[in-house]
């Protein structure tokens, strides 16, 4: 497979004045008649913020050597066309192609390991259609989820899909990892709202899947790039499903005396078919608290409120009010409005040293509910054993969907020993997961954060998705080195 190794004899590439080698003059020229030269970036500055999403080496763990490579150019191409051109140049050429939106990931998807070209697609914002009848906006892959928010509540609509990260994460950096939100537990993830995708191959080839709830006469690929962090395509448009601003909504909290108890609740409520717009269990300072919010017409949301809490009721729950609920509710974006104000675009120094990125860390785990709780008392004593402190755990959306946060019981420490134990505790766990029967992650992607651990997970699953990526892209361009491919 193709990758971007520059050398002194590699007529692609030329020495710069440090002995650094960069992409020759005649490729950025290229690039430059596709995009505009105002749309291609070389400066140091812009390749080094460009070379990192959320992810910080503190984090990365075993993929710290990711972050030794910076991007050889960025562009930012203004139609499919010029994206299908500049991918088309690339597969010529051997260039590696990296996808980027908004930069928000917290995995390190977006890492030029192989350097190359980042292809911002930030410029393709356009709001194309939105369809109150088809219940759909189609949309350009660089709009930010807050801007498509805004532009649907004038039709009396919203997004299902409503993260942290709705400030700042771009339509298709969501999908491409399949994200999950705070509304998840009533429109699932984001992939399960994608209706159809446009897709610019490594070679250039336009794909368009058609814009119909179900396929019969043929496999529906729009699954091929929902959670495949652009090692298959770079996705150009999206349409995805679109919903009613609810005529009701009904905030409540429930308090547990124990995590199982909230969990068996949680448990029932999914065998019932009863979901929530949000439900949330999360065990932190020794609180159990089931957040919930009930949203849609009038006579549903009254009825789905009175069951879950008597539910609630039945394995111990106690109302106690929507307070708690609400709070929760109005801060649920603030996280990404700090990074929108302290961290975007920023250069890499910047958004890796900041404490957040320094102190923890959140996994993400899914399992099948009869394995939740019995993994979540082996973490306890895996954990415990490792010096690590479990200070949240949660399941999000759905009672498959465990989460914990977890800190050195040494929290003041940063040095490589610090590091090194809460790496081998964060591994542990993980595979713990696979070997139950689960999943490493179900809500951020993979990235490079947990690439080692893919193949483990996938078994000859794996060996399926390289044989894919070898005739969708045989020059190994599409974002190389993800998914261990």
């Amino acid at each position: 497979m193709g990758r971007f190794t520059p050398h002194l004899t590699d007529p692609k590439f030329s020495s710069g004045e440090t002995g650094e080698f960069m992409i020759a003059t005649s490729i950025v020229e290229s690039l430059s008649r596709i995009v505009g030269e105002a749309n291609v970036l070389t400066t140091p500055y812009d390749l080094d913020r460009y070379s990192a999403d959320a992810l910080t080496p503190f984090r990365a763990y075993r993929a710290g050597y990711a972050f030794e490579q910076l991007a050889d150019v960025v562009v930012r191409p203004g139609s499919v066309e010029e994206v299908s051109r500049v991918a088309a140049l690339a597969t010529k050429e051997g260039i590696p192609l990296v996808p980027y939106g908004g930069g928000t990931g917290v995995m390190g998807g977006v890492l030029p390991v192989k350097g190359g070209i980042i292809v911002d697609v930030k410029r393709l914002n356009q709001i194309i259609e939105i369809s109150p009848r088809d219940m759909t906006a189609t949309v350009g892959p660089g709009v930010v989820l807050q801007d498509l928010a805004d532009a649907l509540a004038e039709h009396d609509l919203m997004i299902g899909h409503d993260p942290y990260s709705v400030p700042i994460a771009t339509v298709a950096g969501t999908i491409s990892t399949n994200g999950v939100g705070y509304r998840a537990s009533a429109f699932g993830p984001m992939g399960q709202q994608v209706v159809s995708l446009q897709v610019v191959l490594g070679d250039g080839r336009i794909l368009d899947t058609r814009s119909v709830p179900k396929y019969s006469s043929a496999p529906n690929f729009n699954h091929l790039f929902i959670g495949g962090e652009g090692v298959f395509g770079i996705i150009t448009r999206a349409t995805i499903k679109v919903f009613r601003i609810p005529e009701a909504r009904v905030f409540a909290t429930a308090a547990f005396d124990s995590f199982e108890q909230g969990f068996d609740a949680a448990a029932e409520m999914k065998a019932l078919d009863l979901h929530p717009t949000l439900l949330d269990l999360t065990e932190e300072d020794g609180l159990v608290r089931m957040f919930l919010l009930f949203e849609g017409y009038r006579e549903g949301v009254e009825a789905r409120h009175k069951r879950a809490m008597g539910i609630c009721a039945q394995f111990g729950g106690r109302d106690i009010g929507p307070d708690d609920t609400l709070d929760y509710w109005d801060g649920r974006h603030d996280s990404g409005y700090r990074y929108k104000r302290n961290a975007l675009d920023r250069p890499r120094e910047e958004r890796w040293n900041r404490q957040w990125g320094r102190s923890f860390d959140y996994l993400h785990m899914a399992l099948p509910i009869s394995r939740v709780l019995d993994y979540r008392r082996q973490c306890q004593e895996i954990l415990a054993a490792r010096g690590v402190r479990i200070v949240e755990y949660a399941i999000w959306s759905r009672p498959e969907l465990f989460s914990m946060m977890v800190v050195p019981e040494d929290a003041d420490g940063e040095g490589e020993e610090f590091r090194r134990n809460l790496a081998e505790a964060v591994e542990d766990v993980l595979t713990l997961s696979q070997d139950m029967g689960g999943t490493m992650e179900y809500c951020h992607g993979v990235g490079m954060k947990l690439n080692h651990l893919l193949a483990r997970e996938m078994g000859v699953g794996h060996d399926v998705m390289r044989e894919i990526k070898e005739v969708l892209d045989p020059a190994g361009i599409m974002n190389p080195g993800k998914f261990g491919l």
